[in-house]
């Protein structure tokens, strides 16, 4: 009777996982994809006309360039977030265990605020009266306020500071579970210091390392918000398009064919780091 009970209660809670997928995931993207091959109606949003031109906007050498500049901001930003990060992670992964969790309950708790409000907060923080500028006219290092705002520098401090703890998290996991016989053997060889962490720790830790870039780089090239408030018109991430495609312009097929554009690079990026992730563990069962 017990086991009877657990089994209809397992497919129940299958039977709703996949009606919620179905329903709020496949259905949604399934209508995105058919949208895209539609031509845009001023008057029905969409006319029901097959054609393949959405697509072909997308060479444009105006949204080529947005997407470009999209990619060179994440780009930046996941390097930035990788070189503090990992530091930042190995740190942590060195603390006793009484104090890690402490450190990591410390590293969400930013998860707790919507990542808008923040954004605003360094706004305010970065801003030509900002608290950035106040302080170091009041220690004397500038006689006059600093413009930081509405550059692209601002735009990558952004998704620095939104985006750092998806690098942390899993380079802290693969560092945390590194096995230290090989360190002590490098030790015992005679390596270094620097060649214990080139040789040794990096390669073993490269699984983390592409997760972590891969958890940055693409959710980077979406968040709009982020370039409206920190970078202005002239600093556009490719999510600014599909935004702009969708809610201003109202054309709503070439905003879709944006959006499956996007999807598609991320699903290469993720194709990617499957294979290397792969031909890595390949590597490390051989030797």
């Amino acid at each position: 009777m017990i086991i009877r009970k657990h089994k209809i209660l397992q497919n129940v809670i299958i039977t709703s996982v996949v009606a919620w997928l179905l329903l709020f995931v496949f259905l949604p993207n399934i209508m995105i994809i058919g949208t895209s091959f539609l031509t845009r109606s001023d008057n029905n949003l969409v006319d029901l006309i097959f054609t393949w031109d959405n697509y072909i906007r997308l060479s444009d050498p105006m949204y080529a360039q947005v997407m470009l500049h999209s990619l060179n901001m994440a780009l930046i930003a996941t390097f930035f977030c990788l070189v503090i990060g990992y530091p930042f992670a190995y740190i942590l992964a060195k603390l006793p265990k009484r104090i890690q969790p402490l450190m990591l309950f410390l590293l969400i708790v930013p998860f707790w605020t919507n990542s808008l409000i923040r954004i605003y907060g360094l706004k305010v923080f970065l801003s030509t009266k900002g608290y950035l500028n106040d302080f170091l006219l009041w220690i004397g290092i500038i006689d006059k306020p600093i413009k930081l705002m509405y550059t692209p520098e601002a735009v990558v401090l952004g998704l620095i500071y939104i985006l750092l703890p998806f690098m942390v998290m899993p380079l802290y996991s693969s560092i945390e579970k590194l096995d230290k016989s090989y360190l002590e053997a490098a030790r015992d060889l005679g390596a270094s210091k620097l060649q214990t962490f080139v040789k040794i720790i990096i390669p073993l830790t490269m699984p983390g390392i592409i997760a972590g870039c891969l958890l940055v780089l693409l959710p980077a090239m979406g968040l709009f918000y982020v370039a409206d408030l920190m970078g202005g018109a002239k600093n556009l991430l490719i999510g600014n398009v599909i935004k702009s495609q969708f809610l201003n312009i109202r054309d709503w097929p070439f905003g879709a064919a944006t959006s499956i554009f996007l999807t598609v690079m991320m699903g290469l990026l993720l194709y990617v780091y499957y294979r290397a992730a792969k031909l890595l563990n390949k590597k490390a069962y051989e030797e």
